[in-house]
């Protein structure tokens, strides 16, 4: 590397990246604290370890910007006068209603919940309370597969929010992140997503009812199609970190998949992977790891799709 360079000149991969990680999360946790300057001061550390003409830059001057104006706003503000006094009798509930902002800034931040219920209700509406019911449940531990994983690496992250009739969504601060990290975390869900499929199959295996087959095949095929490596899928993503003999694996693997069970779903995916054959987005470096996570996915959802057969969503 050239002295003083701040990202590969080959690949642009950033040379401090894991540290650009811990000073975004250490200015968002000050940001949410309302320590404005220390958290300018944060997002300048960031500033330096980035190249000057980078988008990530760009983001971070932008952000400090607007954290100077909204410093300039508050130290322009009039200082507050004794208002109490004069609404008399009315002051103790305007007080009530000014303790209780942290509460609805805590309601607003629970839009998860808002956004669940209002999914669970379509479909319940649609299909019945149980499917429903089932079904969103099968999502959202989906959803908190992503969430779980970036979590744990001590990256910021709000609760999933669904969007009824479309899917669901996990919203984080990716700034700096490594491709391995980017595709851990996608295939998180998925991964998670197989968990709650296995444990449907189960039930359906010890109790015959017919419900639970049903919500395996959907969760597994759903969590398959998730995994084609296009636009803003999970396995989109996670093939950004794998090298074109990686993908080339991968093609094999899926056609096999496709050939033994006879599922078209399998194609799709094929497709898309042909399709990354042909992308300008290989990494340096393979990642063997990654691609054994992504080949056991598909193999742990071919298997589920082989115990409860059918075409589409539906089990025979």
């Amino acid at each position: 590397m050239p002295l003083g360079a701040l990202d590969c000149p080959q690949c642009h991969t950033l040379l401090y990246s894991e540290e650009l990680v811990r000073i975004s999360t250490r200015a968002n946790q000050l940001e949410e604290q309302s320590a404005l300057p220390q958290a300018r001061d944060e997002w300048q550390k960031a500033l330096a370890l980035l190249p000057h003409n980078s988008n990530q830059a760009e983001w971070i001057r932008g952000k400090i910007f607007k954290l100077e104006l909204t410093e300039k706003h508050s130290a322009s503000q009039p200082p507050k006068n004794d208002w109490t006094k004069r609404l008399g009798p009315l002051a103790p509930i305007a007080i009530l209603l000014v303790k209780s902002k942290g509460l609805f800034l805590a309601l607003f931040k629970l839009k998860f919940l808002f956004s669940f219920f209002a999914f669970l209700a379509i479909y319940w509406t649609l299909y019945g309370f149980k499917f429903g019911a089932g079904f969103a449940v099968l999502l959202l531990v989906h959803e908190l597969g992503h969430y779980i994983d970036i979590r744990r690496r001590g990256l910021p992250a709000d609760m999933p929010v669904f969007l009824p009739g479309l899917g669901a969504y996990v919203r984080w601060e990716a700034m700096g992140v490594t491709r391995q990290t980017r595709a851990a975390v996608s295939l998180a869900g998925p991964l998670a997503g197989l968990l709650a499929t296995a444990v449907c199959v189960y039930l359906w295996h010890h109790t015959g009812y017919g419900l639970w087959s049903v919500l395996a095949r959907v969760s597994g095929v759903l969590n398959l199609l998730n995994l084609t490596p296009v636009w803003i899928l999970d396995g989109g993503q996670a093939m950004n970190a794998l090298s074109k003999a990686e993908r080339f694996v991968l093609l094999a693997l899926t056609l096999a998949l496709w050939a033994f069970l006879g599922q078209g779903l399998f194609f799709l995916v094929a497709a898309g992977i042909t399709y990354r054959l042909f992308t300008k987005d290989l990494p340096p470096t393979p990642n063997h790891p990654i691609a054994a996570y992504y080949a056991s996915l598909l193999i742990g959802l071919g298997a589920i799709l082989y115990i409860i057969p059918g075409q589409g969503l539906l089990p025979r």
